[in-house]
């Protein structure tokens, strides 16, 4: 029971770091601010392997966890095209 418990808590905690990288990817969509995706791409990495890991592992509640998985996915993915236009400064 507790082993199942921390994996929701994974799947919840990969969610919340998923909202929190979308607001900053919006953030670094911001002409000059494009830096701001060094910081944001390590964590939606982060929130990425959280999400998986409690989707594999957890039979039941997946959905936070397939949510933090495609926002993380989103800004990873759309973060680092932005870093690659923008030469990882502008």
């Amino acid at each position: 029971m507790p082993y199942n418990l921390n994996l929701k808590i994974m799947g919840i905690a990969g969610l919340i770091i998923g909202i929190i990288t979308i607001v900053g990817f919006f953030i670094g969509l911001i002409p000059f601010l494009g830096w701001f995706n060094w910081f944001n791409i390590p964590l939606a990495v982060l929130g990425l392997i959280l999400s998986i890991i409690a989707t594999g592992m957890n039979e039941r509640s997946k959905g936070p966890a397939i949510t933090g998985i495609i926002l993380c996915g989103i800004a990873v993915f759309i973060g680092a095209f932005r870093l690659l236009i923008g030469g990882g400064l502008i």
